[in-house]
């Protein structure tokens, strides 16, 4: 067996940058041992629901059960408890969107290393509140990665800091590879792995882990098409810059794809897909009704994407989702919950013309009460409803149960005199 290697970060040394270091199933090994006695070994259970809805064996490793609700603990604590007593006592920095700095504060204040974060502007609420609720020092900094990364370079070099990459250093990909080797053995008789792509430094990890143990696996990675960091890269031949888009899986925007987790993925993973926001929303709504688990837009582009049809091949095989976090702001799910509920045809707006004397709402709301849809809201629009003046249009939102039940609607309303102008 090969001696096991040990990565000292030292003080003020930008982890991560230098390219093609190497990381070995032995480095992922001793990663496993390092942060056992830190980190849960998370349940992977078969899911009847979702396999169900997609039509393959699923089961999902929930790392949103980790203690800050995200699989980026796994390479904090491996970093961390990497670094030499100088760096420990100084401290370390990192630029984040929320994960690997909540993993960070975290396993910092176990471990006692003083922990600063820069995030950017768009960080969900929930993940700056959680990071200073742990002890870490948080710095808002940037409208995105680079300019919170180029903020936090700033702070190490002025303050003796070690600088922690979230997702391209060597220590962080042979922590979160820990991931796979769990994965082979609560599902042993595993055909695929459905992975999250952002900076790629699970899906490497992960991917090294399992093809070095049990190479038939399949290795799939899924991005947002907001994101797309990882095919950009393929097309290039190395990591580029992506411009910043908005997208539910905030997760996975950190414009590029890291130089080490690109060197090691291209080798072990088999295909890359992406998925739209649309189905991202609608896999969140579906983990929370069918799992009981609140997951966060990134966690949630595995199922998206077998849900829209991105990978048929999968049907009848036994496949692992990566849940990798939860980390949703509260006010964010409410707003993917609606959204969801429209992209499935659960929630719909139309709009209507009807009389506006005294009975005319009413004979509305009995067309639609007896087509067994339920009103959420009704919005009377006067100003805009044209010449007549006797009449008026009425926005209705109304919950249904399905595109067909929809259409239903539309045929009742028009069939009882309330023709549709608008529809959504």
């Amino acid at each position: 067996m090969l001696p096991r290697r040990i990565f000292l970060i030292p003080t003020a040394r930008p982890v991560g940058n230098t390219p093609h270091m190497p990381v070995t199933l032995t480095d992922i090994r001793a990663a496993r041992r390092r942060i056992a006695d830190g980190i849960i070994v998370t349940p992977c259970p078969a899911s009847i629901p979702l396999s169900e809805i997609t039509g393959a064996r699923i089961a999902c490793k929930l790392d949103n059960f980790q203690r800050t609700g995200s699989f980026k603990e796994r390479g904090a604590r491996n970093a961390l408890l990497q670094l030499s007593p100088e760096a420990r006592r100084l401290g370390v920095v990192a630029a984040s969107a929320g994960n690997h700095a909540l993993g960070l504060a975290y396993h910092g204040k176990l471990l006692g290393v003083p922990v600063t974060v820069v995030m950017p502007d768009y960080a969900p609420l929930i993940k700056i509140t959680t990071c200073q609720r742990l002890g870490a020092n948080v710095v808002m900094h940037g409208k995105d990665f680079a300019e919170a990364r180029s903020q936090a370079d700033r702070l190490a070099a002025q303050h003796g800091y070690t600088y922690i990459h979230g997702f391209d250093a060597p220590e962080i990909i042979a922590g979160q590879g820990t991931m796979g080797l769990e994965i082979l053995e609560q599902v042993p008789d595993v055909d695929a792995i459905v992975c999250p792509i952002g900076g790629g430094g699970l899906i490497a990890g992960l991917s090294l882990a399992v093809k070095s143990v049990r190479k038939k696996v399949h290795v799939i990675g899924v991005e947002s098409r907001a994101t797309e960091n990882y095919a950009a890269a393929l097309r290039a031949g190395r990591p580029v810059l992506q411009p910043r888009r908005p997208t539910l899986a905030d997760g996975l925007a950190t414009l590029t794809v890291g130089t080490n987790a690109f060197a090691l993925a291209r080798r072990h993973v088999d295909k890359v897909v992406s998925v739209s926001e649309d189905w991202i929303a609608l896999a969140i709504l579906r983990m929370l009704e069918l799992e009981k688990t609140v997951v966060e837009g990134a966690a949630a582009t595995p199922l998206a994407a077998i849900m829209a049809g991105c990978l048929p091949e999968l049907h009848g095989k036994k496949v692992v989702l990566v849940v990798c976090g939860g980390n949703i702001d509260p006010t964010v799910l409410s707003r993917v919950i609606e959204k969801g509920l429209v992209n499935d045809h659960r929630l719909t707006r139309f709009t209507v013309e009807i009389s506006d004397r005294p009975g005319g709402l009413a004979a509305l709301a009995r067309v639609i009460a007896e087509s067994g849809a339920s009103i959420k809201d009704i919005e009377h629009d006067r100003a805009f409803s044209g010449p007549d003046v006797s009449a008026v249009h009425a926005v209705c939102t109304v919950e249904t149960r399905d595109r067909a039940h929809i259409t239903a609607l539309h045929r009742a309303l028009k069939k009882n005199g309330f023709p549709l102008v608008v529809t959504k």
